[in-house]
Order: structure tokens, then sequence, then C-alpha cells
């Protein structure tokens, strides 16, 4: 099979699933990881035998790199994509592409006069999980299609994370931070959102952590924290999203998708796997879908490894840059509609590659 060569920027937690993907995916071949702080690269490259490059430029230099995996913070996120596609590399991103809007489009724009690649995670909608509920509505098992629920719902990351105020601020918050997971799985579902409009709004100013050796110590929060928003979709479907952290618990579902004949039960889109389960007219009770794949364990990198074999196959990958960039920008616009009171229509738009590519 033909590799490709990743040079990994950032060596946070994210970093040890990506760094044993060529144990998976054998297109995938890690060239090097590099980090801010030095010695947390070198960590990681001593525990999975990689080369340590001292800094982004030694990486972005070398010419045998010719994917940039992105793992850095959010607010990162541009900076790095830019520089990667300026010296000739493919680029793969953690969620979301950009903080931005304005900055995303400059990463698409970018890529395409550059003839290179742009891929954003999350790449959990290839799992079985999102493929048997797409299936389950392709094959019109609950008929025609009338709407959708999201439920991203928690008290926020302080009580497990060592250092969570970057969650807080702008360009993380609940709705960047989870809604791509969210909000990409509704748009395999249900197809290009074209308006929409949001109320959100920052709870607590403050936040205490809870975790580790830094309990006790407070911080301020700059992004809204509890978001409803609610979309109007190109195929005629509504649906609705809330993403928050200030909520204790919730038995509420994770999505549902609502049509004529039926309801689908869609789990976990921050996973892989299932359970998909379906009621459907003329059947008594909840069924439970035969999965379409076995991609339910930690397959994070899959939606990487399918944007090499589509370079190498000139097909489009699956998780690309076009509908990373419409996730930004219905994300921005629920945020900037809460604050005009109004609905916006969204400019962008997105076709999905083949999840039967996927190598």
């Amino acid at each position: 099979m033909n590799k490709m060569r990743v040079g990994i920027v950032g060596a946070g937690n994210i970093s040890d699933i990506y760094l044993a993907a060529p144990s998976k995916f054998s297109n995938i071949e890690i060239a090097g990881i590099t980090d801010l702080i030095s010695s947390k690269a070198e960590e990681k490259a001593e525990k999975y035998g990689v080369p340590h490059y001292p800094d982004l430029a030694t990486m972005l230099e070398d010419p045998s790199v010719e994917v940039i995996l992105n793992l850095t913070i959010p607010s990162a996120h541009a900076e790095i994509s830019l520089m990667a596609l300026d010296h000739g590399k493919h680029v793969y991103s953690e969620k979301p592409l950009a903080t931005k809007f304005e900055d995303g489009k400059e990463i698409i724009s970018k890529a395409k006069r550059l003839n290179l690649r742009v891929g954003v995670a999350p790449d959990t909608i290839l799992g079985a999980g999102i493929q048997t509920a797409l299936k389950l509505i392709e094959d019109g098992e609950i008929g025609s299609i009338v709407g959708a629920k999201a439920f991203m719902m928690g008290s926020g990351p302080e009580s497990w994370h060592p250092n969570p105020a970057f969650f807080y601020e702008t360009g993380a918050g609940p709705l960047f931070d989870m809604g791509p997971y969210y909000l990409s799985s509704l748009l395999v579902l249900l197809g290009p959102i074209d308006c929409v409009t949001g109320i959100a709004q920052t709870t607590y100013r403050e936040r205490t952590i809870r975790s580790a050796e830094r309990a006790g110590e407070t911080f301020p929060v700059t992004t809204p924290t509890h978001v409803e928003g609610l979309m109007h979709f190109k195929s005629n479907v509504t649906a609705s999203i809330t993403a928050t952290f200030d909520i204790h618990q919730s038995k509420l579902p994770f999505i549902e998708v609502y049509g004529s004949k039926g309801t689908i039960h869609v789990p976990d889109p921050n996973f892989f796997g299932g359970p998909v389960t379906y009621l459907t007219t003329g059947h008594e009770g909840w069924q439970e879908a035969e999965l379409v794949s076995d991609l339910t364990g930690n397959e994070r990198g899959i939606g990487l490894s399918n944007m090499i074999a589509s370079i190498f196959a000139n097909e489009q990958h699956y998780c690309h840059g076009e509908l990373g960039l419409h996730v930004l920008e219905s994300m921005e616009k629920l945020l900037e509609s809460s604050v005009q009171r109004t609905f916006l229509p969204l400019e962008t738009t997105f076709s999905t590659g083949e999840a039967s590519s996927v190598k």
C-alpha cells in the first residue's frame, strides 16, 4: 500500500492514539513529532520509537514530511495549518478546522490554490455507529426525515482535566469543543445546513479546578457555556442542538433522528461504535440494527488514513476540509445569531466522500 510520512505537531494526550495509528493503518508512517514544550515531544518520541523534531520549522523544512497532523490547541489550528500548506504539506487537523470562520476559509482557499488536501476531525463519522444510522436513513427504514435533536450535556472538564482553562476561552466552550462531533454527525445524516439561529449564555463567570494538584484554583470564563441552536437544512429538515458545560446530569439521548415512519437513536458521536436502535411503524418496540462495519473501537486515525488513500486514488476523502468549514461556519453563526437575535444564512456547503473508500 502507498504510504505517506506524517509529521505530528502537538504532543498532548490525543497524540498517543495517532502515534499508534501505523499499527492499524498501513498507509501511515510517522515521520516524527514536535511540540512547543520540547520535553513533551521527546517523551512521546522515545515511547513510540519515532524521531523528535526540535521545532516546527525543522519539521516543515524536511522534504520527506508529506502530511502535517495538527494536534495543537484550537487557537493555533489555523496558524499551523496555513504554515504547513505554505511548505507544500497536506494537512489533517484535529477539530475544529479553526476558531474563526474567516481563518477556515483562508485554509480551504489556500489548499485549493496549491492543490493540497485538508482533512478535519472528527473521523468518528466513519465509525459503525454513524454509518449504520446513515444506512437506515438511506434504506428508508424511518421514511422521509422530519427532524433531529442533538444533546451534548455535561458539567465541564474541570472535574477531570489538569489544565481546563483553555476549554473556557474564546474559540472553545461546549459548542466549539464538543459540537463538531454532533454537528458533523448531523451533517452526514441530514446534509448541508441552510440557516441557523441560537441562544447562548455564560452561566458561571468563574470556574474552579477540581482535579489533580491544582484543585481549588479558579479561572475566568470568556465564552458561552450553554448554547441552544436551531438549524434548517437544505433538505427542508429542521434540527436542534443543546451544547452545555453547565448541567449536572442528563438522561437525554445523544442524537435522535425522526422520520415519517419511525425514529433512530444514534449513539455517542464521540465514539465509533453502537448500539444503533430504531423504532418503526409495524414493529413492536425498539430494534437494534446490525452494524455495517467492525469500526467500533477507538479508530482515530482512520480519517487520516482515508485522506492518504484518497490522495493516491485521486478521490475525495470523507473528513474533508469543506465539511469542517461548514461545521465551523455553523458554530460561529449560532453564536453570532444569539447576539443579533436573528436567523443567519450559511454561505458554505459540502458533499460527502465515500465511506467505502476507507483503506
